[in-house]
């Protein structure tokens, strides 16, 4: 229903307002709203906020984005977790009407004592609306002597101000521009936007925001397979599995790259009917390990450690080292059974018999998957609720407070949200990431319902128009929902990108993702530039780690120069030192004239200046990306100064945390990328020295 002040189109509001908006602690996201009235009187807005514990805030002054857009917002930030609640409020503003009508009548001297008497009448009318709570004791002084309040009330700083100009209206000693231009002063506007006077005051209904602990927002996420760290894999003998002990010695690495989130693919027995061999093959030979997604065998299920990586204890002392390290183990949450799991002998009735009497097998035309059984949701759907919720806690009770979920979308959304929400009533810092590659529509429909994270089409967006475009979409269109966590590469995905694009492609790549998510992530051998499909035309690995043991040598990698795990660690180093980074929302692509480069930014602004109604420079970050891995280009960037919180006009310097070198730039700039020796200029930005 419309109220007397019309406040439509609120932002950000998810499914409108059945679920809440997302955010985490210390985030600063926008809150919008189209407000107007009929006729031409002036209208104003601002954003109330309640706290998880019930505290109401003080109204924030919204402002209209741009004239006669009739767009207003406000930039908010919540200091802590929980949900909070936000509601518009829009009001009618007599004085702003007035002051537009006096700034037109009495520099042309029209009705100028009336005019000036309304306004006094205004003032006055909004010094008595001024709570006491609000009054200072020390008087605010718009240009003139502060006047005590009248009838026996306490002195105010705020009203005496109100009043002092109501008495400088009424003063027709002075010259009538005089007399206005005490209601035109700045600091007459900044006391009435901190203490507006409203009349048909309106209030939106409450929408919800749910902040979250700062990882589901940022972090930097790494994935090895615990199996082949420590492994021995020789030629014509037996291999050995590595185990958690031999992966701790990993950890070290991993952290010194700056990773924040060591994710670890299933750690369960694999079963051995169906299993599949090396390269995906249905012969597999006496050693090999089968796909860690083909889970469950006479040695347990989903709630059990595979014998070869050790015991539950050797899993809690791994999770206790990685905490050590400054970083949190995520495991693999896959909800599917090989044949040989505990589950499909006890509960039969939790899969989908085929008409031969066969369980049937997880198929994606071609593509099978003989070792997997899928779970039949809609067959005993409160058994496999319950044991499920039994596994998910079972692994928190171990410390893991973060999942990966592999293939949400082929289970019900409506069995993830209550499964979110359950977790969430009492471990609200457990988080969930949706590994789902699907369709667009579902995959908004699992971040709304609850999933903190999410797998994105990065891997598949590689041209300019591709980047921009999908990056965009993701800091602003779904944002309020969906937060992307850009993988360069799984152990599924390959792209063509990186198969023929060598280190550079691998460098590119990784700049896109660590600079404009706030989250990204690498699966091991990123680093040594693993490049090889298992055949043309595939995004499958050659010798693929999912069906082996895979032993790297990192050290040597690293000391011949043939890593990039410094490269990786200058990026996520860069990140932890720029918050700007750090946030989803203030991502921004800039003109390029040039379609193999792109410019984008991100900033975080300084403080508020009363004086000049303006934010500071704050942390700024520009990159320029050569998305070209064989040729060098060059370019003119043009760069929408405002968007960096600098003047049109403006002349700053760029810092290159690449090159290490500075350059003096303005609006438009010349670049030259070489990829194969910077394919990126990643840059800070600061003012130029007078």
């Amino acid at each position: 229903m419309i109220g007397r002040i019309p406040i439509t189109d609120i932002s950000p509001v998810v499914d409108c307002g059945q679920r809440p908006a997302k955010a985490v602690a210390g985030e600063t996201f926008e809150v919008s709203a189209t407000v107007f009235r009929e006729g031409h009187d002036a209208v104003a807005a601002g954003v109330v906020l309640t706290s998880p514990d019930g505290q109401r805030g003080r109204l924030r002054p919204m402002r209209e984005l741009g004239p006669g857009t009739d767009r207003w917002a406000a930039e908010v930030c919540l200091p802590a977790e929980g949900d909070w609640l936000y509601r518009v409020e829009a009001w009618s503003d007599p004085i702003s009407t007035w002051l537009h009508d006096a700034e037109i009548k009495i520099p042309r001297g029209m009705d100028v004592d009336l005019m000036c008497e309304e306004g006094a009448r205004l003032f006055e009318r909004a010094a008595k609306a001024v709570r006491p709570a609000d009054c200072p004791s020390a008087p605010v002084t718009p240009g003139a002597p502060a006047r005590a309040g009248g009838n026996g009330e306490p002195s105010c700083g705020h009203r005496a101000a109100l009043l002092s100009v109501a008495a400088t209206l009424r003063d027709d000693n002075l010259d009538p521009r005089a007399r206005l231009s005490i209601a035109q002063l700045p600091d007459t506007a900044a006391l009435l936007e901190a203490h507006p006077f409203r009349e048909l005051v309106t209030r939106s209904k409450s929408f919800k925001v749910r902040v979250d602990r700062r990882r589901a927002l940022y972090g930097s996420w790494y994935e090895f397979f615990p199996r082949s760290e420590g492994a021995v894999v020789s030629a014509g003998g037996m291999s050995r599995s590595g185990t958690f002990q031999t992966a701790a010695k990993r950890l070290p690495a991993i952290a010194k790259m700056g990773f924040d989130v060591v994710y670890l693919p299933p750690i369960h027995p694999v079963g051995t009917t169906f299993r599949k061999g090396r390269n995906n093959t249905l012969s597999p030979e006496p050693d090999d390990p089968g796909s860690p997604w083909a889970i469950g065998s006479e040695d347990g299920g989903h709630d059990a450690i595979h014998p070869d990586l050790g015991t539950i204890e050797d899993f809690d002392e791994f999770v206790t080292r990685t905490r050590e390290l400054g970083m949190e183990v995520a495991i693999d949450f896959a909800l599917q059974c090989s044949p040989d799991h505990p589950w499909v002998k006890e509960h039969p009735e939790w899969f989908t018999i085929r008409a031969d009497g066969s369980i049937a097998y997880a198929e994606n035309p071609p593509k099978k998957y003989q070792d997997i059984y899928p779970l039949n949701f809609d067959r005993d759907p409160e058994g496999i609720y319950a044991e499920i919720r039994r596994v998910v806690r079972h692994w928190m009770d171990h410390g893991v407070r973060i999942f990966r979920v592999d293939n949400p979308h082929t289970k019900p959304v409506s069995f993830w949200e209550r499964l979110l929400a359950d977790i969430h009533t009492t471990d609200p810092d457990v988080l969930f990431l949706s590994e789902a590659f699907t369709r667009p529509a579902m995959m908004r429909a699992l971040a709304k319902v609850g999933f903190h994270q999410s797998y994105t089409y990065y891997t598949w967006k590689n041209s300019k128009y591709d980047v921009e475009s999908y990056l965009s979409e993701l800091a602003r269109e779904t944002s309020a929902y969906l937060r992307p966590n850009l993988f360069v590469n799984t152990p599924d995905i390959l792209h063509e990108y990186l198969q023929h694009g060598g280190m550079p492609a691998f460098k590119i790549r990784a700049v896109l993702a660590a600079l404009a998510s706030p989250t990204w992530g690498v699966y091991s051998g990123y680093e040594l530039g693993e490049n090889i499909p298992v055949r043309p035309g595939s995004e499958e690995y050659l010798d693929s780690e999912k069906y082996q043991y895979k032993p790297r040598d990192w050290m040597t990698a690293e000391r011949e120069g043939r890593s990039l795990a410094p490269f990786i660690t200058h990026l996520n180093l860069f990140r932890r030192a720029h918050p700007a980074l750090q946030e989803l929302r203030n991502l921004r692509f800039h003109r390029v004239d040039q379609p193999d480069i792109v410019c984008f930014s991100k900033r975080l602004p300084g403080a508020y200046d009363p004086a000049t109604r303006r934010h500071g420079l704050g942390d700024v970050v520009l990159a320029v990306v050569n998305l070209d891995p064989h040729h060098t280009h060059e370019a003119t960037v043009d760069l929408d100064l405002p968007a960096l919180g600098l003047d049109w006009n403006a002349e700053f310097v760029v810092d290159d945390e690449l090159s290490g070198e500075s350059y003096r730039w303005r609006q438009s700039n010349y670049v030259r990328l070489d990829p194969h020796i910077q394919p990126a200029h990643i840059l800070t930005v600061r003012a130029a020295p007078r």
